[in-house]
């Protein structure tokens, strides 16, 4: 009977999901539940798309739903972690929360699901809605179920320790999430941020005011870390960097898919630590989506997006009444835009197969032949530009495949081309294509429960994400979309991991990456550019061993504890300048030509933190409720 009834019950849920299918995306920073979902779908007890995240709540509730339907798959610290994120999803699967007030026509009351207690607390007015407090997440749901809302909090505190002293970063906001009348989901989310840090940082390190400033900022354009991109605001006292950073949308669904326009983070691609396709290092774009689910073996996805090209235009600009008799001209950025789609085929549980392509232009209106989402992007770049040779375009190729031969095993790769010959195929031509590759596999569950094995390795030629044109480079705010290691540069990562119990996790990571000669997309010598040999010299190396350990109290209420070493040092090329190779730039876009000392910390300060160079030990904990 016990078993009837839980079928019955999964049965009712899974019908009344089909109805009430919202489409809101659960971020990418709620890392724990995309982790669990991995180490699901590796056992085999489920089967998920990695290559499009981040997922709607929907298909998270979607796919712990079939995890529960195989619950005899699962170990007792699964069956207790899923139960956990069933009640975070409880919106989604119409299983208001143990705790909750609960109106009907005449009355409301305070319920607890206890017998002895559910008929206190009453009052004798009407009302038509469920509203429960959980975690310290607001759920309200209306009578007629046309009408549901999500209301968190958002409050983070990060801190770092090392001999060079002490960083704060300090986040507070709100998200709110909405579904309307079955096919209607909005959601948004403000977080205000801000790193400090300068009072507590040991002077010796930092020769210049404008280091000692710049010194809590641990992300920024070029650096090569795995920290989420931002664009600071000014800081009145120069001390770090303070942010904020607007998420949200509306998503119109049915049963078929969902399109809409939202501003989020985005990552195509498998990938563990960062994909080489769509990493989601820059900041979230705004962008109008189209997802296409028409069956379960078959996804197709497409957006079309406003980058920030940090470029101004000097033809565009405004002028203002600066001072009396004087006039001060305000140039305008280049506008810019991304179209992209990815079509992902799912034959089987084993295999998943994912293709697709994308273009970046630089208009000043939007290209109506782009909104097409299914089309080959630089067949329209031909049509469009070629008749009066002009260049405004850059278009890409990408391809994912996963591969899971046995239970507990997944492989995996992604391969990203920018430019494609097939001369330079041939062992005479000294040219190579601009193009990165990543290969991955997870190990996890067996010979130990809840103990996993991670490894991933990445390769990017020279020229990858970067155009002669600058506005038309693969980045937004000036941040790399790919993988954040960018051209001609390498990854190696190494994680092993153990969850014991419900909640917790522990990781030791190991991470060695390198950066090779870097050189700029030079159009009138772009043949000399590829030509040279690519992972030839190294100018930039980290290798950093870290032990994290972090527990879920509640939903979306995060402890963490992390132990980091690194040593991350520079090196200046033996070889003579190379055409379009970064010797050290001047303002105006000449070459210093650096060399020796010079030069190598000049690479250092380029791409890397100055709280991270040189050899470190580092303590960092935190506590943090809705990233």
């Amino acid at each position: 009977m016990k078993s009837i009834r839980s079928i019955i019950c999964v049965c009712a849920v899974i019908c009344s999901m089909m109805a009430h299918a919202q489409r809101i995306p659960q971020a990418l920073e709620y890392t724990e539940i995309y982790d669990f979902i991995e180490e699901l779908t590796t056992d085999g007890v489920i089967q998920s798309n990695a290559a499009i995240k981040p997922y709607s709540r929907n298909y998270i509730a979607q796919l712990l739903l079939q995890a529960h339907q195989n619950d005899s798959l699962l170990n007792k610290r699964q069956k207790e972690d899923l139960h956990f994120y069933m009640q975070d999803y409880a919106l989604e699967l119409d299983t208001i929360p143990d705790y909750k007030i609960y109106g009907h026509d005449n009355v409301c009351q305070w319920r607890s699901n206890n017998p002895r207690t559910d008929s206190i607390k009453r009052a004798n007015y009407k009302c038509d809605f469920n509203l429960a407090l959980v975690d310290p997440s607001l759920h309200l749901i209306t009578k007629d179920k046309n009408f549901k809302m999500r209301v968190k909090p958002i409050l983070g505190m990060d801190i770092y320790a090392s001999k060079k002293g002490m960083i704060t970063r300090r986040s507070y906001g709100a998200e709110i999430q909405m579904d309307i009348a079955h096919h209607v989901s909005i959601w948004g989310a403000i977080r205000d941020n801000s790193w400090r840090g300068i009072k507590h940082l040991n002077t010796d390190f930092y020769p210049t005011n404008t280091q000692l400033y710049a010194g809590p900022r641990l992300t920024q354009p070029g650096f090569l870390n795995t920290i989420p991109g931002v664009q600071y605001k000014e800081v009145s006292n120069g001390d770090g960097g303070d942010f904020s950073d607007s998420r949200g949308g509306i998503n119109l669904y049915a049963w078929w898919g969902s399109i809409g326009i939202q501003r989020e983070r985005i990552q195509w691609g498998d990938a563990q630590y960062c994909s080489n396709i769509l990493s989601a290092h820059n900041p979230a774009v705004p962008m109008l989506t189209l997802q296409l689910t028409p069956c379960k073996w078959f996804q197709f996805d497409y957006f079309h997006a406003w980058l920030v090209s940090n470029v101004l235009d000097s033809t565009y600009y405004y002028s203002e009444d600066y001072r009396e008799g004087e006039t001060k001209i305000h140039y305008r950025p280049y506008n810019k835009f991304m179209a992209a789609n990815m079509f992902t085929f799912m034959p089987c549980k084993y295999v998943q197969f994912s293709f697709g392509n994308s273009i970046i232009y630089a208009e000043r209106n939007v290209q109506a032949a782009y909104f097409i989402p299914i089309a080959f992007y630089k067949s329209l770049d031909h049509l469009l530009t070629k008749g009066v040779r002009s260049e405004n375009q850059n278009s890409q190729v990408f391809a994912t495949l996963t591969v899971r031969p046995t239970n507990h095993l997944r492989l995996y790769g992604s391969f990203f081309l920018d430019e494609f010959k097939l001369a330079r195929l041939k062992k005479s031509n000294a040219e190579h294509n601009p193009i990165s590759y990543l290969v991955g596999f997870n190990w996890s569950g067996w010979p130990v429960r809840g103990l996993s094995l991670k490894a991933e390795f990445m390769r990017s030629y020279i020229a990858t994400y970067t155009h002669s044109i600058n506005v038309l480079n693969y980045t937004s705010n000036t941040y790399t979309m790919g993988h954040y290691m960018g051209d001609n540069a390498q990854s190696i990562n190494v994680q092993l991991a153990y969850r014991p119990v419900r909640g917790l996790r522990l990781t030791l990571d190991y991470t060695h990456d390198t950066k090779y000669n870097a050189y700029d997309y030079v159009r009138r010598s772009i043949g000399e550019v590829i030509k040279q040999k690519p992972f030839d010299e190294k100018i930039w190396q980290n290798d950093e061993l870290s032990f994290r350990a972090i527990y879920e109290v509640f939903n979306n209420c995060y402890a963490h504890v992390d132990f980091i070493y690194n040593n991350t040092r520079a090196y200046a090329p033996n070889s003579e300048r190379h055409a379009a190779e970064d010797r050290g730039w001047n303002a105006d876009g000449t070459s210093m030509n650096l060399s020796g000392q010079a030069l190598e910390e000049y690479y250092l300060n380029k791409y890397t933190p100055i709280y991270f160079q040189g050899t470190n030990f580092t303590f960092s904990c935190g506590l943090s409720f809705g990233f």
